[in-house]
């Protein structure tokens, strides 16, 4: 963290007098005020410094890293303004929905600007929300500032500096350090300080009534803040299994470099209201914000935040400490992808998924089931479909609908390297040993050059990945998982096993009709065993369950409840089927479906392939 130099500060108290500074400073300065909240907006404040060219252009990003998708941060701002050091309003166009080009740039003394929440926007204006936005008066105030804070065209290198004037029983919870606070009667100003634009928007900032604890895993801070509307949970109810997880990670990565700080922002959503819908979370270098439902079950939602706060965390490996220069100078609104997915996200949940087992947080049979359940969906893709050119184009419209299958084909890419990296080496070799090669040649600062990844890891390894990468990755040709399922004695079958009531996995049982938004069973998937048993037909249209009424408009509270079921408790759905209302009751029991398992041969010990399964999931 820098600090201001006398320069700077002299230079602000000459502005905030509306005199033009003979000097230049160095830094942006930026302000956001969350005491004086009106119409449920956020006032920002930019104040550039001294502007040498005669126009300047100030953007709010198109997208942001980690999204892959083209989300139009611009959509939420209202009443831009260029004011001059005299205090008139300069000329401004807006270029785009993310773009306003100030004219008479030498004169502008800041820009100021309202913005909007997307929380509780109808469809949060197609923002995934963990990267999305909350103001709520008094209450609380989700942060990421990607949505509220923009830059100065060539100014995104230049240190930032952000003051955050909030109401005084609400505390930030961020891996940001306060560099200073300035307290009132009624708020208290918080200023942070970064070197770049970037760290901005890498460190979200979540504002609200103290719910936070924190505790130490090997020299590692890890703090977790969680608001939740109704108080349903608490971070008591979470910090056992969250502690034991990242103990479990630490252990797993060995030696690697990681951070000192590590926070996790838990937004729980209220389930009846209008708010976030978007359930996961979004990887920042020393923290991660994570959305899920208020209503999900204590149980379930342990598990939840094992399985995706473990994704992100992973994310210190990569792109934290290795990843290319499309990255670490990323393109806020003229985006250039890298052709690497497959490594940053695919190879990160293959690890989020390995170190349970690696650690014994599950069973090697569980850990099959989980990539078993991969193939079965990455198999609703294009498997020919080179990854290297699907990551490269995610943002074009002909590629973003397969960007769900970097967490499906990328962990098996990340899998299948895995063991081929094991074979050759005799075991002694796995891909998290290839990563900490990688992060011995590049690191944090040091972005490598697209085109040469692979050979890079080519020469840090055995020939035979050449041949690998030009198959499997940015060849057409499918993941063979027999023979690689054969190397370390493993085989599939069919067998029945247990589902969702609504979900198996990722997959639906039921769909809407957009147009009528009645929910009804799909014909073109199997159905399971309970609805099969109970009578109802592919086609039937669900109109109650249990006394209440269903429909596009509350589906989401359908596929959430239904995860609390328990098997024995009474159950009742009426359903139309051709123009008739039928009436299905039962007590619940477990649903299953057909579907093909993974399990393991039993092998003898000394066999090759036990050894090397064992070296897999056990070194």
């Amino acid at each position: 963290m820098k600090k201001i130099s006398l320069l700077v500060l002299s230079s602000l108290l000459f502005i905030a007098c509306n005199i033009k500074p003979e000097q230049e400073k160095s830094g942006i300065n930026i302000s956001l005020d969350l005491v004086n909240i009106e119409n449920d907006q956020v006032k920002v404040i930019h104040d550039p410094g001294v502007i040498s060219t005669e126009t300047i252009t100030f953007f709010i990003p198109k997208t942001i890293p980690g999204t892959y998708a083209i989300n139009n941060y611009g959509q939420f701002v209202e009443g831009f303004s260029a004011i001059s050091y005299d205090g008139e309003t300069l000329p401004v166009t807006q270029l785009n929905q993310n773009s306003w080009k100030i004219n008479n740039a030498k004169e502008l003394d800041k820009v100021q600007y309202l913005v909007n929440d997307t929380y509780d926007i109808e469809g949060e204006g197609d923002v995934f929300s963990p990267a999305g936005t909350n103001i709520v008066a008094d209450e609380h105030f989700m942060l990421n500032l990607h949505g509220f804070v923009g830059y100065f065209e060539g100014m995104q290198e230049e240190v930032h500096q952000l003051e955050i004037k909030r109401p005084n029983k609400l505390v930030a919870s961020t891996s940001l350090p306060v560099a200073s606070q300035m307290k009132d009667v009624n708020y208290t100003t918080d200023e942070f300080v970064t070197n770049r634009y970037f760290g901005i928007i890498d460190n979200p900032i979540m504002y609200a009534k103290p719910d936070t604890t924190s505790f130490d895993i090997q020299g590692m801070q890890v703090e977790l803040s969680i608001y939740s509307p109704n108080k349903t949970y608490s971070t008591n109810d979470l910090k056992p299994a969250l502690e034991e997880m990242i103990q479990a990670q630490k252990a797993f990565l060995g030696d690697i470099d990681n951070t000192p700080v590590y926070s996790i922002l838990l937004y729980l959503s209220d389930m009846e209201a209008t708010d976030a819908r978007g359930f996961g979370a979004l990887e920042h270098h020393t923290s991660t914000t994570v959305v899920l439902p208020e209503t999900m079950p204590l149980e379930q939602l342990k598990q939840t935040m094992t399985d995706v706060v473990s994704h992100e965390f992973f994310h210190i490996i990569t792109p934290l400490n290795i990843h290319s220069n499309e990255v670490h100078y990323f393109g806020y609104n003229d985006p250039k992808m890298s052709k690497h997915l497959w490594m940053y996200e695919g190879v990160t949940e293959y690890f989020a998924n390995l170190f349970q087992v690696n650690q014994g947080l599950i069973s090697e049979q569980e850990f099959y089931n989980r990539i078993n359940d991969k193939i079965s969906t990455a198999a609703s893709f294009d498997r020919t479909m080179p990854f290297t050119e699907m990551s490269e184009n995610i943002l074009e419209e002909d590629y973003k609908d397969s960007y769900y299958n970097v967490y499906q084909k990328g962990a098996l890419i990340g899998m299948t390297l895995d063991i081929k990296l094991r074979e050759l080496s005799n075991g002694e070799m796995g891909i998290l040993d290839l990563m900490k090669k990688l992060i011995s040649k590049y690191g944090k600062e040091q972005p490598f050059n697209d085109d040469e990844l692979f050979n890079d890891i080519v020469t840090m390894t055995y020939p035979e990945i050449e041949d690998y990468f030009s198959t499997y990755i940015s060849g057409t040709t499918p993941l063979d998982f027999e023979l690689f399922f054969e190397k370390v004695g493993l085989e599939q079958a069919t067998d029945m096993a247990n589902t969702g009531y609504f979900l198996n996995g990722q997959t639906p049982f039921i769909n809407v009709n957009q147009s009528t938004k009645e929910v009804f069973f799909r014909k073109s998937y199997p159905m399971n065993t309970f609805f099969e048993n109970l009578g109802v037909k592919p086609g039937d249209i669900i109109k109650s369950i249990n006394g209440t009424e269903y429909n596009l408009d509350n589906i989401r509270n359908l596929i959430m409840n239904s995860m609390g079921w328990k098997v024995g408790e009474d159950f009742k759905m009426i359903v139309v089927r051709d123009g008739e209302e039928l009436s299905f009751e039962s007590k619940l029991e477990q649903p299953k479906i057909e579907k093909s398992t993974l399990k393991a041969k039993d092998l003898e010990p000394s066999t090759e392939a036990y050894q090397l399964r064992q070296a897999w999931l056990k070194s």
